[in-house]
């Protein structure tokens, strides 16, 4: 990936901006089986784990993004999948070795691994936290054995359960569960049930989301029978945030809920349009640079599949960067905030940007009008309608090419 030019055009920056907070994402994308409603890059592990040769891919992908953001600290480390968990707690530790080697790491970064409860096997987690791991995502998505067969997944509830208590003995107790509702033939009752389990389990943070069929996976070729409407999904989401929020899991984010400080940062990066690097088959970044008074905004993203992405890499070119044009910022910016219950202030969308926030507030103002958002002072948010309409608040900052 050559050096690029600043954009032609664009126009120095009104006042000078603090480049974001940086985080690094790191892709694993391998799983013992591929789930039927998964779009993620992902791919089911056909012989034995090239675990020794990826991670090697990895350290020079790491160099490389490294030297884009001297003198900057990396607040939040996120290993992501795939399964990340297939790969032993040694090497994740030699690669946290590596990252601190090559990046400035804040003593108290958030460390995420995800984790599948089918692939754990007893006593893992403690040495995943004796590597260095502070947070764990354990993908549950649901607590029936029936709907779990249903949707691909390798675990039963029991196997949810005992990695649970793992983490618990581990002392790794700021953990997530991912739930997914929506699931075919289920009505409010049973998704109620699902988020009932799950607090049983007293998580620091759930992540709950709707079933969609993704094009390109097995669900959107041959669709489940029973998948419920879009209302009774509506009232669905509706009940459980109810359940959530009254056991102290509050939502924060369109599909995010969490325990008081138990929000995540590496996520919430994401939403506030921050930086991040991205190492791995198929993982994306984000970076911001100074330039000549202007705020550069660029997006890499790297080979997808396994074998091409190991190979790249050994020639020294594992991906592709390119310039966000600045007239698609306001659009990738609001993508992101407007997924925040709290929404974003007009200071943060200049720095983070490095645009006059003027004239996207003008199209804001229209939805506005129409009861999608709302504005106190300088913050705005989507309203309890809006949130249900994003995409059609999104429309009206999509550029006209």
């Amino acid at each position: 990936m050559g050096a690029l030019a600043p954009e032609p055009g664009r126009a120095p920056a009104a006042r000078p901006h603090a480049l974001p907070p940086l985080s690094l994402y790191v892709h694993f994308p391998w799983c013992v089986r591929k789930c039927l409603y998964c779009d993620f890059n992902s791919h089911t592990l056909q012989g034995e784990l090239p675990e020794r040769r990826y991670l090697e891919a990895l350290l020079a992908d790491l160099t490389q993004e490294a030297s884009t953001v001297r003198g900057r600290s990396v607040q939040s480390i996120f290993f992501g999948g795939g399964t990340p968990s297939l790969f032993a707690p040694r090497s994740l530790g030699q690669l946290l070795e590596s990252i601190s080697a090559e990046l400035t790491v804040a003593a108290d970064a958030e460390i995420t691994l995800e984790a599948n409860p089918g692939t754990i096997e007893r006593g893992r987690f403690a040495d995943y936290r004796a590597a260095g791991v502070t947070r764990v995502s354990l993908g549950a998505q649901s607590f029936s054995d029936v709907q779990l067969r249903r949707l691909g997944r390798i675990h039963c509830a029991a196997e949810t359960r005992r990695a649970v208590e793992e983490l618990r003995a581990a002392g790794l107790t700021n953990f997530n569960l991912d739930l997914m509702y929506g699931l075919p033939g289920q009505g409010i009752p049973e998704a109620v049930a699902d988020v009932d389990a799950a607090l049983a389990l007293a998580p620091a943070h759930v992540s709950h989301y709707q079933l969609t069929l993704e094009p390109g996976t097995v669900f959107a070729a041959r669709p489940p029978a029973g998948l419920p409407g879009a209302d009774r999904c509506a009232d669905m989401q509706q009940a459980c945030a109810e359940r959530l929020g009254a056991a102290g899991i509050l939502r924060y984010e369109v599909s995010g809920y969490a325990r008081a400080g138990a929000r995540c940062r590496h996520n919430l990066n994401y939403w506030q349009f921050g930086d991040y690097l991205g190492i791995g088959a198929g993982a994306h970044g984000k970076r911001s640079r100074s330039v000549n008074g202007s705020l550069i905004i660029e997006r890499t993203e790297k080979v997808r599949e396994p074998r091409r992405y190991l190979a790249a890499t050994a020639a020294g070119s594992a991906g592709t960067r390119r310039i966000v044009p600045e007239r698609d910022l306001p659009f990738e910016y609001l993508m992101n905030a407007l997924r925040l219950t709290e929404g974003f202030d007009e200071g943060q969308f200049e720095a983070r940007t490095g645009l006059g926030f003027e004239a996207t507030a003008t199209i804001l103002a229209r939805s506005r009008g129409r009861g999608l958002l709302e504005c106190t002072g300088t913050r705005w948010r989507a309203s309890a309608r809006g949130a249900d309409l994003l995409n059609e608040v999104l429309a009206e900052l999509l550029p006209e090419s």
